[in-house]
């Protein structure tokens, strides 16, 4: 018989000399601040790897006599008060002056919501995309000081772990975070009290804990209902990140919006923007509703107060990623919460329908209805939201709909290689840094000596070489493999010679992202792959949610494919991708692909981690790249139109793809000049970076917020509230005025309306208007000028509105103006009208519109 197996864990003591390595430990600046990592590296390499790159446990586990030996060595407490130094005048900096153009720290504070957040792999709260956006989102926010605070949900088991078993099968595992483990504390309130905010479900009252991390200068406060006073099965309701469970899911989103808020209102924090990064969040709209009708609004009112600083940006422009429940279940959770907003459960489910969700409560919807602002994130995705969600304004064409775009970008001090760093140091200054969006100090990296380029290219192939060799040991290893099969497959990994060409996928597995797609001729790729004067090897990663058997299927056939004698050593499957992979891989890969079914990506930034790393991005032209591409700056793939059934669309696309490969990527990379490399390969790899670096970071992304959003939301709010709400009221009545006149509201036209007039000469419009019950105020007339397409759509040069004249006796107003038409020759017309108040966020928020 086998005895207990008992732990004990030795904590050391910080010496005096090094004791602010903890302060260094409870703050996020770490996650991108490579100093301060190297702080803890020094002291114990091994240990900092064995333990995730998660300072706080690193300082439970490492030796004692290490700590007292760091303590005594001038050279590290010298290197710790640099340090030091840099991080206490980070955390002092003041707003820079373009974000002082638009928020007042004094006044204004932005409050963030979000379902996940990926800020470093030692806080496991994330799953993909959304989540290092949302992280990033936070850094950059930290790194222009803005006033700032975010929202999210801390999760006792995350995002599951993945492994790969010898069938190619993905195999979840969760893993309970140790919260001490964690660099979080328990949040307080201003009496200084550990906080607690409850919501109510199903009559009971569901308590939740509240934790804070610190991201630089911002706050990030996390919800725990796994306490000892709920139930057990509320306990779990924050357990796992996307849960499978669609009930759990619903009561995360519950406790995500209202608890969030209870949160900000528990902290006497006055947030003048609100953000909803997501659908997840979107109750936080009726839980403020709730606070303004108690402060003496109608519903109706409290939507329209709650809307007007309310920014709600989608990332899905697949609709099977927005979020949809059943109404019984809404109608459960807030039955009784329906009663304190003063209105009947159907009109709260209204707020949730979609045409494409049937009866189901749709959370975009809501979260479309509740916000007066909303964005996609790149330029394509913008359009596709737009037209996804046109049903919420049904006459207004989706190009002019208040659906918006920022594009992404990324978070260059997280995911920009140490060894660049460096480089930059030395060939730039430290001043670098704050240069990160002018691109014309960027056009400096042409002056870095080629050779010198391409060395660290070289270096940071190596590390990933180095990296993926240990990966694949341990999995084929725990596979049961032998050493002959790990030596057979790893046999063109060899971290001292990085000649070779590397490309990487890698993302959450999908079938819209096409991860197969490099697949469709397998005769081509393996001579691609298998020619041995131009060697290529391909890594992939990515999960699969547990409950999406296609995406999990695209894992088996890359498995499958990887184990076939003329692909081993050729293609590797690297299992459990996380941000420390991620790093790895879009550091050290020459090539970038990326096979979305267009227009499905959003945006898609980690091929952005890798271009301003030098890598070269081989892309379908969707999302970013096609703002990114410039020709120069990597490859496009061209997507077929939508018009082609999936089949064709992917084996054009597919084909394509391979000759790019074969006929420019690859004979460019082995393309020598005399001191060993490509000259060409360098020059376009260059030009990555300079394009990328000062377009595509957080910190222009967080800006654009800023200007396009953030602070039109907050001053609109403060024209509506004015004068003890005077604006929110009139505004109120005037929209249920025109909803219910404006189906009676007509329009013709009585001028003549000639084809040809002689130049010089105006052509003079006359539309009459029946206004049911509205005044000539309410409406705008205005007709549109510029030139036709073959489809027949107006592309408007110019736009005029029309004069009110009169009134004719039966009730019609007149609206006139002389045209002057602005174009030569052959042009296009056309009227319009619609409701239009000052007060509006946007012009056409209304919906509604008539044309003639």
């Amino acid at each position: 018989m086998v005895g207990t197996l008992y732990s004990l864990e030795v904590q050391p003591k910080l010496p005096k000399q090094i004791e602010r390595l903890e302060e260094l430990a409870g703050n996020l600046f770490y996650s991108w601040d490579r100093q301060v990592r190297s702080l803890f590296f020094r002291l114990d390499p091994a240990l900092w790897e064995s333990c995730g790159h998660n300072p706080k446990l690193f300082l439970r586990w490492v030796d004692q006599a290490k700590l007292d030996a760091a303590a005594n060595d001038r050279i590290y407490v010298q290197d710790l008060q640099r340090t030091l130094a840099t991080f206490d005048a980070y955390l002092n900096e003041q707003p820079g002056k373009e974000a002082r153009n638009y928020l007042d720290p004094d006044q204004d504070l932005v409050a963030y919501f979000c379902a996940e957040f990926g800020l470093h792999e030692s806080l496991p709260i994330y799953s993909g995309g959304l989540g290092i956006l949302a992280g990033d989102h936070c850094k950059a926010a930290s790194d222009l000081s803005l006033p700032f605070v975010a929202i999210g949900i801390l999760y006792r088991e995350g995002y599951f772990h993945q492994t790969i078993d010898c069938n190619g099968k993905q195999v979840v595992q969760f893993q309970q975070n140790r919260f001490s483990d964690l660099p979080i504390v328990p949040a307080t309130d201003p009496q200084g009290e550990e906080m607690r905010v409850t919501i109510q479900f199903h009559g009971r009252g569901i308590q939740l804990r509240v934790w804070r991390t610190m991201c630089g200068h911002i706050p990030i406060y996390l919800l725990d209902s796994d306490l000892p006073e709920n139930s057990d099965q509320d306990r779990r309701i924050t357990h796992h990140l996307y849960t499978g469970n669609q009930h759990t899911r619903l009561l995360q989103e519950i406790i995500l919006g209202i608890g969030g808020v209870r949160i900000i209102r528990a902290l006497k924090l006055k947030p003048t923007a609100w953000h909803i990064n997501e659908g997840h969040a979107a109750f936080m709209i009726l839980e403020r509703c709730r606070e303004w009708i108690r402060e003496g609004l109608g519903f109706n009112e409290a939507l329209e107060m709650v809307a007007s600083n309310t920014l709600f940006t989608t990332h899905t422009p697949v609709s099977a990623g927005h979020d949809v429940f059943d109404p019984q279940w809404i109608e459960e959770a807030f039955r009784d919460y329906s009663a304190e907003l003063n209105v009947p459960m159907p009109d709260i489910l209204k707020l949730g329908k979609s045409p494409d969700a049937g009866e189901r409560f749709n959370m975009t919807a809501l979260a479309l209805r509740g916000s007066s602002y909303h964005n996609g994130v790149s330029r394509i995705h913008g359009s596709v939201a737009a037209r996804m969600e046109s049903y919420i304004w049904p006459q207004v064409p989706p190009t002019e709909n208040s659906v918006g775009y920022v594009t992404n970008g990324i978070h260059v001090p997280t995911f920009l290689a140490k060894e660049w760093v460096n480089l930059f140091d030395l060939q730039f200054g430290g001043g670098w840094h704050n240069k990160l969006l002018d691109a014309e100090f960027w056009q400096q990296i042409d002056n870095i000596p080629n050779h010198s380029f391409w060395s660290v290219r070289q270096t940071l192939k190596s590390r990933l070489a180095e990296d993926v060799l240990n990966r694949i040991s341990l999995q084929m290893h725990r596979n049961g493999c032998s050493e002959a099969q790990l030596a057979h497959v790893t046999r063109f990994l060899k971290p001292r010679e990085t000649d070779l060409l590397m490309l990487g996928f890698a993302r959450r597995f999908a079938t819209y992202k096409r991860a197969t797609l490099i697949f469709a001729d397998l005769e081509r790729l393996k001579k691609l792959l298998n020619n041995p004067e131009y060697p290529v090897v391909i890594f992939f990663a990515g999960k699969a949610h547990p409950e999406d058997e296609p995406a999990q299927r695209l894992i088996k056939q890359i498995f499958d494919y990887a184990m076939l004698p003329e692909f081993a050593g050729r293609i590797f499957l690297l299992e459990d991708y996380d941000m420390a992979l991620a790093r790895k891989l879009v550091t050290g890969v020459d090539v970038w692909l990326n096979t979305p079914q267009a227009p499905l990506e959003a945006c898609g930034t980690s091929g952005q981690k890798a271009g301003i790393n030098g890598a070269l991005n081989v892309s379908v032209l969707d999302g970013w790249w096609d703002e990114g591409f410039n020709g120069e700056n990597g490859w496009a793939i061209r997507p077929h139109g939508q018009e082609f059934d999936h089949g064709f669309r992917d084996r054009a696309e597919a084909e394509e793809l391979l000759d790019i490969l074969e006929h420019q990527v690859i004979p460019l990379y082995y393309q020598r000049n005399t001191h060993g490399y490509s000259e060409n390969w360098v020059l376009k790899s260059k030009e990555a970076m300079k394009s990328l670096i000062p377009h595509y970071t957080a910190q222009r992304m967080v800006l654009d917020y800023t200007r396009q959003f953030y602070a039109p939301a907050i001053q609109h709010a403060r024209e509506l509230q004015q004068e003890d709400c005077r604006g929110v009221r009139e505004l109120t009545r005037w929209k249920r005025q025109i909803i219910e006149a404006w189906p009676r509201v007509s329009a013709r036209r009585i001028d003549r309306s000639p084809q040809e007039i002689i130049a010089g000469s105006t052509l003079n419009l006359e539309v009459r208007v029946q206004l049911a019950d509205l005044a000539e105020s309410d409406i705008r007339v205005e007709c549109l000028v510029g030139t036709c397409d073959k489809q027949g759509e107006l592309h408007t040069h110019s736009s005029y509105f029309l004069d009110f004249c009169d009134k004719g006796e039966n009730g019609e107003a007149r609206f006139c103006m002389e045209l002057d038409p602005p174009l030569p020759g052959l042009q296009f017309y056309q009227l319009r009208i619609y409701p239009f108040h000052r007060l509006l966020a946007h012009e056409f928020e209304m919906g509604r519109m008539l044309w003639l």
